[in-house]
């Protein structure tokens, strides 16, 4: 047997297997639209983390799919949406906005079901007006900014508590 041919074999199978595990837990996402300027643009590639909602946070930036009935069927819209978590399950429903949701402002969330919102509310379809996004519809969460549409701006985190966000 040749020792040389055997671990240059394995060292192929390790790597390629941690890409396939990297791929199926993570995918890069460009940004279309303006519904979450200023913190993304169109043209923002982010690094999605792939989890589900009981890993998402408040403040975090979501990828989700968009909802179906209603309002969304007759407009076309891209297969993912990025969207900000501003409610989580057990979280009081916010009292900021008027959201197309049964409960009133201050009632929790409830379980399995997800607040979110765009930066951009005047360019955002969101759950002002689909209601709740449900757990099956989550992608995952933004993890980190990869490259902006403009080479100028710096990449930061994407976290509203945080000082900073993915727009300098």
């Amino acid at each position: 047997m040749n020792l040389p041919v055997v671990g240059a074999v394995l060292v192929t199978l390790t790597v390629g297997g941690g890409l396939v595990l990297a791929r199926q837990r993570y995918v890069v996402v460009t940004v279309a639209g303006v519904s979450m300027l200023p913190t993304l643009a169109a043209g923002d590639r982010v690094l999605v983390r792939r989890s589900a909602l009981a890993r998402v946070r408040a403040g975090d930036l979501v990828v989700s799919r968009p909802p179906a009935g209603g309002r969304w069927d007759a407009m076309t819209l891209p297969t993912w949406l990025i969207k900000r978590a501003v409610a989580v399950p057990g979280d009081p429903v916010p009292g900021h906005v008027v959201l197309d949701v049964p409960e009133e402002p201050g009632a929790p969330v409830p379980p399995g079901r997800v607040v979110l919102l765009g930066d951009n509310p005047d360019e955002s379809l969101d759950s002002r007006f689909c209601g709740y996004f449900r757990e099956n519809q989550i992608v995952g969460v933004v993890v980190r900014c990869l490259a902006h549409g403009d080479p100028a701006r710096s990449q930061n985190t994407t976290r509203r508590k945080d000082t900073s966000s993915c727009r300098t």
